[in-house]
């Protein structure tokens, strides 16, 4: 038989934050818990005296408008109103007023400013509608905003991405409800691609992530205008050397080789003129699935012998 263990005079802090202490213990689903110091509350269990949930009385509810705390952020917390212990509104940081939370969460500081910028130090989630999460997954608009940030500030993804270094985000993205309404208005879905979120198709040689400059693009349209310039050495883009000979090639499922010439100029201009026709070829294979200023980029898109 399992030893009896009286746990009279044990104390703990209820989820509407008042002081708890069992002035009887007759088993651990038969206790008396004393709450605030003046409400007995008879015949509770004990797991829920551990987990907080014992309330006091009906009608005896304590009005902790004005009170104060600070969060983990550092921010100060004022209660504006109390309405129960799970429906508070809290004025954070003497600015920002955040509705419907739990008194608990405000006691402990466990309260995050929507301002405060969290990610990379730039961006913040903000008041709104758009949920970073949705079911238990991370949602696609909240997903290509943080990537965003990470590949413009995040020293881990620049020491591998070097080509990145120097972009930045537009002050009208900084907020995660600013650039999900634009998400909103701007994602759509090529079956069976991965959308990629770019900058410098619409606008060439563009550092600037901003609702104006970026298009929602598809994987495979992406990846045709990547120039490679840190894998390729000295030579123009789409050119090597073969012996005392220039050779010129690109991709189009596969390797495609158009010669050899006699000066990487030469080599360079096959090369544009071949790249610049597939890339018209593939923007009319897209034309009905793809936003109209895209198309319209990708047949002006012209190749640089800097690139």
């Amino acid at each position: 038989m399992a030893k009896f263990t009286d746990r009279t005079g044990e104390k703990g802090v209820s989820n509407e934050g008042y002081s708890m202490e069992i002035v009887a213990y007759r088993g651990a689903t038969d206790i008396d818990v004393l709450v605030d110091g003046k409400y007995l509350r008879k015949n509770c269990y004990y797991g829920n005296f551990k987990k907080g949930s014992v309330s006091r009385d009906k009608g005896t509810r304590k009005d902790r408008t004005g009170e104060t705390s600070k969060s983990f952020e550092g921010y100060s917390l004022e209660i504006l109103a109390y309405r129960r212990y799970e429906d508070i509104d809290v004025l954070i940081d003497g600015q920002h007023i955040v509705k419907g939370v739990r008194y608990s969460h405000f006691k402990s500081g466990r309260m995050c400013n929507p301002y405060h910028r969290s990610v990379c130090g730039v961006g913040y989630f903000g008041i709104g509608e758009y949920k970073s999460s949705e079911g238990g997954k991370t949602t696609e608009a909240y997903r290509a905003w943080s990537a965003m940030f990470a590949r413009c500030y995040d020293e881990r993804i620049l020491s591998k991405h070097p080509s990145y270094r120097g972009c930045e985000v537009d002050e009208r993205f900084h907020s995660f409800q600013d650039f999900g309404a634009w998400f909103e208005e701007n994602y759509y879905v090529v079956e069976g691609e991965r959308m990629d979120l770019d900058k410098d198709i619409l606008i060439k040689g563009n550092r600037v992530y901003s609702p104006d400059t970026c298009v929602f693009v598809p994987k495979r349209i992406n990846s045709l205008l990547t120039s490679s310039k840190r894998s390729r050495g000295k030579y123009p883009i789409g050119v090597s050397k073969m012996g005392k000979k220039y050779t010129s090639s690109y991709c189009n499922n596969g390797s495609v080789h158009l010669g050899m010439y006699d000066t990487p100029e030469e080599a360079f201009l096959a090369y544009k003129t071949a790249k610049e026709a597939y890339i018209k070829q593939v923007a009319d294979e897209y034309k009905d699935k793809i936003p109209k200023k895209l198309y319209d980029a990708l047949y002006a898109y012209t190749i640089e012998i800097t690139d």
